[in-house]
């Protein structure tokens, strides 16, 4: 059986404009007044927490269809999903130290390493370090990746405003922003 939550997603997906939910008295069959218009714009109270209500949960879909076409589409280059995260950090700042590029994306080298996009020199002025430079197989990926992943993002902006994709950008930076400020 699908969930409401997740069959209002799918409509979205889908391309719907417009992300409908059964009214409180459809979901629990008992009637409790009001509208059942203003019922299905209110934000559910009650002890559930429908997906198609959680801000994260719906960036978090979204980041997850991102990375599934991503994938697919990197693939062809013999690139996996890891190595592109590393990939976009050094096509910015390549010669970080292995401590530095880590931080920034958190997966462990070696596979580049193996596949020829990667290679680690020993820092002269401090042999405990390591620096991690793009290989001239991996420069050479940079231009037709980086214009795929463009691409991608063009296809799932379709059909929206640019105020709309500027209002969502400063959305998301607000609340990550957001989340970055909580200690705890």
């Amino acid at each position: 059986m699908v969930s409401t939550s997740a069959t209002a997603i799918g409509h979205m997906r889908r391309g719907s404009a417009k992300l409908t939910r059964p009214a409180a008295a459809d979901r629990s069959g008992s009637h409790r007044g009001g509208s059942r218009r203003a019922r299905q714009r209110e934000p559910s109270r009650n002890s559930e927490f429908p997906p198609d209500e959680s801000s994260g949960y719906l960036v978090r879909d979204a980041h997850r269809a991102f990375q599934r076409l991503l994938e697919r589409r990197i693939a062809a280059h013999g690139v996996t999903r890891g190595q592109w995260y590393f990939l976009r950090v050094l096509w910015n700042e390549d010669g970080l130290t292995q401590r530095e590029l880590s931080a920034r994306v958190g997966i462990a080298l070696r596979g580049m390493e193996k596949s020829g996009l990667i290679r680690r020199l020993r820092s002269t002025d401090d042999r405990r370090r390591s620096h991690v430079w793009l290989t001239a197989k991996a420069q050479r990926m940079r231009k037709p990746l980086l214009a795929l992943a463009r691409g991608i993002t063009e296809e799932a902006e379709a059909d929206i405003s640019r105020g709309d994709l500027l209002r969502f950008r400063r959305a998301i930076a607000r609340m990550t922003a957001n989340l970055d400020r909580i200690q705890r």
